[in-house]
């Protein structure tokens, strides 16, 4: 995971461009992952983990109700998180996570289940890749953090 990370640094150094992250499941450790690279400090805006429902309406603003009707696991919810990442951040380009780490089932959806957002200046609508990811609580977080990771370099470079 730290060439995927460094390939980020690399590529939004090169365009001069920079990244935030909206993290659920992965509670941090994609910001984390790509502040570990030498030069992040150059791209990396920041990062907001909105863990609980209750945070995830705060920062997003989004009614709860709303966020309940939807489901935290989901689509809509990756998109508006990515939103407010790049919202809150000033950040050219946001990523979201949101998913079911485990080993419980969460609003019926099974552990291993990702949403990744991604939004950015030349991406409309924001950008929704969902996974399903097996292994630990552990492995299902790194997994998606290696997918988020993915799904930008290969927006990146589409873009």
């Amino acid at each position: 995971m730290d060439s995927l990370a460094s390939q980020v640094v690399e590529t939004l150094k090169r365009r001069g461009e920079t990244v935030a992250f909206c993290e659920s499941l992965t509670a941090g450790l994609a910001a984390a992952t790509v502040a570990t690279v030498p030069g992040a400090s150059a791209v990396l805006r920041g990062g907001l983990v909105t863990y609980a429902t209750e945070v995830k309406s705060h920062f997003l603003h989004v009614p709860l109700e709303q966020l309940e009707e939807q489901g935290v696991v989901s689509a809509p919810t990756a998109q508006e998180m990515a939103e407010a990442a790049a919202r809150e951040t000033g950040a050219d380009w946001a990523v979201s996570l949101t998913g079911v780490a485990g080993p419980d089932t969460q609003e019926g959806k099974p552990a291993g289940t990702v949403f990744v957002g991604i939004v950015g200046p030349s991406v409309e609508p924001t950008a929704i890749q969902e996974e399903h990811l097996s292994g630990s609580r552990d492995e299902i977080r790194t997994g998606a953090v290696a997918a988020a990771l993915i799904l930008l370099l290969s927006t990146l470079e589409e873009n």
